[in-house]
Parts: C-alpha cells; sequence; structure tokens
C-alpha cells in the first residue's frame, strides 16, 4: 500500500540533514538503503566537532530520482534467544533500522528473574549417597557366673538398734558356696580387687552356701553411718567414675586341690570367679536412701567383663509352650527367633540372616534407628548349664 502526499506536502522543499555518525555495525548485522522521507530532528552538537552547514535540494519536482515507499515491517518477530534486536519506531520509521548487538548470552536477561528470563537451569545432580559402614558380626561367648546378684532387690535400710547406720540388703543365686563383700567409697585395682579410699572404714564380709533365691542382709552393727557424707558425694562415682560409695563383690568359693598341687604356680594364679556390683546412693523426697546402680561387671577366669542388659532377650529365651506369641520373632522376616542383639543400644531383635543382609544394607537399628556399631549374636544351647 503506498502513501498519499497533500499538495501542501509537494509545495515546500524537502531539507535534507545529513545523518548522525553512524557507528560501525558487526558483520553479522545488514541494513538495506532507504531513502529518507521524514528525518528525525538533530541531537545537540559534540563539543568535539562540527556540523557542515546543511545543503538545500531541489524541490521535489526537479527531483531526478523517484520517491520510493518504505518497505513492510517483517511478518514475524525476531527470535527470543537471537543475540541480535531490530528496533523500529515511529519516528524513526522510514530510516534504517538499527541493530543492536546483544551484550548478554542467549536466555539471559538481566531484568527478569534473577537474571533467568523463563528459563531457569537444571537443578544440579544429588550427591552420591555414602556407602554404607559395615557392621562388624560377632558371636557371643557363653561364660558361666557362679553367683549372680539381682540388683534391682539392692536396698539401703536404717539399722532398728543403730538407728544413725545404714545396711544393705539384696536377693542373690549361688551355684557355689562362697562370700558376699560390702565396700563403701571402693576403688578397682588390679585383677578386679577392690581396696577402700578411708582406711577407718573397714569392709565387711559374709559368707553365704549355694542356693537359689537366697535373701541377704547385712548384719547389725556393721552397717556405716551415711549421715557423716555429703549427699553430693554419695549420689555419684568420684574421680571420674573411679571411686563408688558402694561396691558388693560376690566371689565363689576355689574348689579344694591336693597338697602336691598347692604349690603349682598356674594354682596360684588362679583367682575366684566374682560378681562386682558398683552403686550410688540417691537421697529421695522421703528423705531415705535409694541404690541406683552403675554397672556390674564379672571375673572370670583372669578376665574381665562388664555386664550390659540385652533388650527382648528374655522373650527369645522363653520355653516354645506358645510358638505364636509375639515378641519372639524377628522383626525383618517375622518367621525366625530373634537370636542377634544390635549395639550399642543392646536391642535384640534379629534373627541370624537378616542380620548378615542388614550390616551390608543398612547401619540403623529397626527399633530405636541409631547407627549400629556392631551385631552380636547369641545362642542359647536348650537343655546346657
Amino acid at each position: 500500500m503506498g502513501i498519499s502526499w497533500s499538495k501542501r506536502h509537494q509545495n515546500h522543499h524537502l531539507h535534507h540533514h545529513p545523518p548522525p555518525p553512524v557507528l560501525p555495525l558487526p558483520s553479522s548485522s545488514i541494513a538495506p538503503p532507504f531513502p529518507s522521507l521524514s528525518p528525525p530532528p538533530l541531537p545537540p552538537p559534540h563539543p568535539t566537532y562540527s556540523l557542515p552547514p546543511p545543503s538545500t535540494t531541489p524541490p521535489p519536482s526537479r527531483n531526478p530520482y523517484p520517491l520510493l515507499t518504505p518497505p513492510p515491517p517483517p511478518n514475524y518477530p525476531p527470535p527470543s534467544n537471537s543475540n541480535y534486536h531490530f528496533c523500529f519506531s515511529q519516528s524513526s520509521y522510514g530510516t534504517r533500522p538499527v541493530v543492536y548487538h546483544n551484550q548478554y548470552p542467549p536466555y539471559y536477561h538481566p531484568h527478569s528473574n534473577n537474571g533467568w528470563g523463563g528459563f531457569r537451569p537444571p537443578p544440579p545432580p544429588p550427591p552420591p549417597l555414602p556407602a554404607v559402614p559395615y557392621v562388624d558380626h560377632q558371636n557371643a561367648k557363653k561364660i558361666k557366673n557362679d553367683v549372680n546378684l539381682h540388683k534391682d532387690t539392692i536396698r539401703v535400710h536404717v539399722d532398728e538398734f543403730n538407728k544413725d547406720f545404714h545396711l544393705v540388703s539384696f536377693t542373690f543365686d549361688a551355684l557355689v558356696d562362697g562370700s558376699i563383700t560390702i565396700f563403701y567409697f571402693a576403688k578397682e585395682g588390679p585383677n578386679c580387687k577392690f581396696n577402700p579410699v578411708y582406711p577407718e572404714i573397714k569392709p565387711v564380709q559374709i559368707p553365704f552356701v549355694k542356693g537359689l533365691g537366697q535373701k541377704f542382709c547385712q548384719p547389725s552393727g556393721t552397717g556405716i553411718d551415711l549421715g557423716f557424707f555429703d549427699v553430693n558425694d554419695l549420689s555419684k562415682p568420684l574421680q571420674g567414675e573411679e571411686i563408688f560409695p558402694l561396691v558388693i563383690s560376690a566371689e565363689s568359693c576355689l574348689p579344694s586341690t591336693p597338697l602336691d598341687e598347692k604349690y603349682d604356680g598356674q594354682s596360684l594364679d588362679k583367682s575366684p570367679h566374682s560378681q562386682i556390683t558398683e552403686a550410688v546412693l540417691v537421697k529421695n523426697n522421703e528423705d531415705h536412701f535409694q541404690v541406683k546402680v552403675i554397672k556390674q561387671i564379672l571375673w572370670i577366669e583372669g578376665v574381665r567383663y562388664e555386664l550390659r542388659e540385652i533388650y527382648g532377650i528374655n522373650n527369645s529365651e522363653e520355653t516354645n509352650v506358645n510358638d505364636e506369641e509375639s515378641g519372639k520373632e524377628c522383626v525383618i522376616c517375622m518367621t525366625e527367633p530373634k537370636d542377634t542383639a544390635v549395639l550399642p543400644c543392646r536391642h535384640m531383635c534379629l534373627c541370624g540372616e537378616c542380620a548378615k543382609e542388614l550390616r551390608h544394607q543398612s547401619n540403623k537399628c529397626p527399633i530405636c534407628r541409631q547407627p549400629i556399631e556392631e551385631l552380636l549374636e547369641i545362642k542359647v544351647n536348650e537343655g546346657k548349664t
């Protein structure tokens, strides 16, 4: 479609001004020449140079070249990811289209969405999962304990004949004859022997005979005046858990040996089997002392063992009168009896096969989700002591 020119416009001369200096264009920008119809107003002159005086041109009637109509704008917009931008406006219509080179890389828009317009880079790949640490699998060693003290039965009560003194009582089982020794503020020495810190407080040793479910009561007159000590010193171990306010040692007697073997070196090095219970004394709201067991130790054939409770071992060792009773099966397969404990949380909840698979796949306890350090397999042979 052409453009019609009015008679008023034809009666006036067209004044051509020299165009402003054009910046060099990149090699990839191509602009076809177009005749100037209505040039834009001249910008203010730069102080470093002066423009030449405008030259007069002959009227349109004397112009030997016919005026051409400007070409229509392109029908399609430039691609959004192009590195070049074409500028067309009403003020510059009919002049050369100005081509600007984009200074930003493709897909980058400095004024939208933190520089990324309509495009977000893919998220980084997730870090690789750490390898499951190997869990050691050990078999428990079965040892024979001749004397066992029921730690939940330990009591401290006032001596009826000496109201300022306290006595110790508890229940124990013994397969052989032996003796029980009560220490106050004692420290462990070599070969699991205990010595009192205060020499004036003598330990009390009472013999016993074998039997199950026996009741031990400290004889009257052999107790201790707990009011002589500070309550804080009685309620916690002293010197980094080396000195305990109450220590109970239950020893079994050695079997009799012939006279010709008493002077044998191996016989002299033998020590009786013993179970040691270390505890503190805590005062309750009723102004009575309660015994809190800290740990139990076994001394068997010259080896020191520290006892730890296994949660769930009682259910697994019960007789198979009712096999469908819950609590005996492995928590993974729910079919095999549990015989493996998780350390250090001490939950006995796995069978041997599931424990072998678990140590390669996970390091969490199935019960409490604590990290697993070791797996302890406990095999109990029925019909054997």
